[in-house]
């Protein structure tokens, strides 16, 4: 795909060309989960399903936004009434004018624009449909008001439309992999420090693929679990005395989990200093070209999102434990939990078997069919005409 369906809805909707076309993509995270908003590391990479968005100046004065996905609505808005908690920007609407907003009080210029999404990332899977919409749109409007913005830049413009415009905590991490990744490649983001370093991933190339297993199941992170979640890690660091849980030693943490005064804090605070002595794990045995030893760091990272983080729930906890005993070297939920997708590590010859054994469990549990699909490591947002 291309953009060429956003670009034929363009033409229909405002009668000409747009100037541009341009995409990001989702993303799933390979280890790293709920580590992003305490300082920590994580470990995404970009996947070939895109956000599209044909993009044109306009002289009418106002934003018009239009989605293939919704087909017969048109949200129009003056570009001097995009306001958070505003009506006129409610729902799916508010994540491309959210990111517009965002551009705007960076104090650059934007002009009117007319809008056309067309995006392929599922919303509700776990796959940063949002960052992915917000980064396009800060690529998008940026360019059309005749400056760039490097990859960092765009990220952090559409994490303040997640968090300010949409209401969601996030932390940086959604936005900054599809901003930022790089073809064959896993995105090594350091919250704390703000860099981030491409770490060659060709799982082909060891005889392995990636499946998302996508449990169908959605998720809403604006529904206060993922708020909630955060503010006990602030909490705990706070009581613990360091800036974030990033600043927990590995080795400390037996000292410091009894220091804390009940059980629902110390499992979020093992969680957060656990996982992020996996990602560094993970990428040591990347740098060796020891890929498929990752996967029992994945299964365990699963583990712990599920007992101490509480976030998984009994579809991707099935997801997770078929494809183990399938065959997979590793799996894990991705992305904030309460539903969402599966990673699982796969020797390539297993893959069908592995997807179907998951698609079976589901039937016998009565859940929804999920959807299947191997993912390799993309670009992140470009240009696309």
């Amino acid at each position: 795909m291309n953009g060429s369906g956003a670009a034929d809805l363009f033409r229909t909707a405002f009668g000409r060309d747009p100037d541009g076309v341009f995409s990001a993509p989702g993303r799933v995270n390979l280890i790293g989960e709920h580590t992003d908003y305490n300082g920590g590391l994580v470990l995404p990479f970009a996947i070939d399903a895109r956000a599209y968005l044909a993009a044109g100046r306009a002289d009418h004065g106002t934003v018009r936004v239009v989605s293939a996905q919704k087909p017969g609505e048109m949200t129009t808005v003056q570009l001097e009434d995009i306001e958070p908690g505003s009506p006129a920007v409610a729902g799916w609407p508010g994540y491309l004018l959210g990111a517009i907003w965002s551009l705007r009080k960076t104090g650059r210029p934007v002009e009117p624009v007319d809008l056309v999404l067309d995006s392929q990332v599922p919303a509700g899977a776990g796959l940063s449909s949002s960052a992915a919409v917000e980064c396009v749109t800060v690529l998008a409007a940026s360019a059309l008001a005749g400056y760039a913005l490097d990859p960092p830049a765009i990220a952090r413009i559409a994490q303040r439309a997640e968090n300010d415009f949409v209401g969601v905590p996030c932390g940086p991490m959604d936005q900054t992999a599809s901003a930022a990744c790089a073809q064959g490649a896993v995105l090594l983001f350091d919250t704390r420090a703000d860099t981030v370093e491409n770490i060659p991933f060709d799982p082909a190339a060891h005889h392995l693929t990636v499946l998302v297993v996508d449990t169908r199941v959605a998720h809403s992170l604006a529904d206060g679990e993922y708020g909630k979640r955060r503010a006990s890690c602030e909490r705990a660091a706070q009581l613990l005395g360091v800036p974030q849980l990033r600043d927990v030693p590995i080795g400390d943490l037996p000292t410091e989990l009894d220091r804390l005064p009940d059980d629902e804090l110390r499992r979020r605070v093992r969680h957060v200093v656990t996982e992020n002595n996996r990602v560094v794990r993970t990428v040591q045995l990347l740098r060796a070209g020891r890929v498929a030893d990752i996967g029992d760091l994945l299964t365990a990272s699963h583990a712990s999102l599920r007992e101490d983080y509480q976030v998984s729930c009994p579809e991707l906890d099935l997801a997770v434990d078929t494809a183990l005993a399938a065959g997979a070297l590793g799996a894990r939920m991705t992305g904030g939990g309460f539903g969402g997708s599966v990673i699982a590590l796969v020797p390539a010859d297993r893959a069908g078997a592995v997807g179907a054994a998951v698609t079976s469990a589901f039937a016998d549990h009565g859940y929804t069919t999920p959807v299947l699909r191997t993912v390799t490591p993309e670009q992140g947002a470009r240009r696309e005409t």
